[in-house]
């Protein structure tokens, strides 16, 4: 298992983007050289984990619980094949491309050693939204990608440090429930009745997912209690 290449992206103006800078990162290219990865703070204030990688939108992208985007270069392949044309590293907006490493398989709270010293935990899927539809220019790409289920995984960050392509990934921690990337995400979109699972990942798993799931419970609870 290996870190084919660190993918940073600089603010870029489109007409579809939508911060309210009207720019977007999505559109990454690989990075020459080392690059430093760190926590870069809660949601709304911190941006990327990963230096010098432009989140122009701090209501949706950054912060702590996707400090990181990782994506296999094995479903760039799939999907190379489903639309007939290239893929590079980078193309889904993707901050890490990895190579032998079944990152939607990955359980909530799993965590990867890259290089000698950064550690990274996974903590949810990767939702579509407009941005990435317009960027793929695809009709129906949101939904599309969507039931194909196999995201990439949002990372925050244990251990700070450097990291380039070539470094050799590997699993340090791995967690006995039975939660994973592509089952957290599922949840959150077209199988909510895995809600209530879900927070088996307990603090692992992101904060918006716990929030999405610990109201979906209450409200199962509410409805039992009605009768209704």
């Amino acid at each position: 298992m290996k870190l084919l290449t660190v993918n940073l992206g600089r603010p870029k103006a489109v007409e579809y983007a939508t911060g309210p800078s009207g720019t977007t990162g999505i559109f990454k290219e690989p990075a020459d050289g080392p690059v430093r990865v760190a926590d870069p703070g809660p949601p709304g204030r911190g941006a990327s984990g990963v230096a010098g990688d432009a989140v122009c939108d701090l209501s949706r992208h950054g912060g702590n619980d996707q400090a990181v985007y990782a994506f296999a270069r094995e479903d760039l392949d799939f999907w190379e094949r489903e639309l007939g044309r290239p893929l590079p590293n980078g193309a889904f907006g993707e901050n890490l491309t990895t190579s032998g490493l079944d990152v939607n398989g990955a359980r909530i709270g799993e965590r990867w050693r890259i290089g000698p010293d950064v550690v990274l935990e996974a903590t949810s899927g990767r939702i579509s939204c407009l941005t990435f539809q317009r960027r793929m220019d695809e009709e129906g790409w949101v939904r599309r990608f969507t039931r194909h289920a196999a995201t990439g995984a949002y990372l925050r960050v244990i251990a700070p440090g450097e990291i380039r392509a070539g470094d050799p990934i590997e699993i340090v921690h791995r967690p006995d429930h039975r939660v994973t990337v592509a089952m957290a995400f599922r949840a959150v979109t077209l199988e909510r009745q895995l809600l209530p699972e879900v927070l088996a990942a307990g603090e692992a798993l992101h904060t918006e997912v716990q929030r999405v799931a610990r109201e979906y419970v209450t409200a199962l609870k509410e409805h039992a209690q009605n009768g209704t």
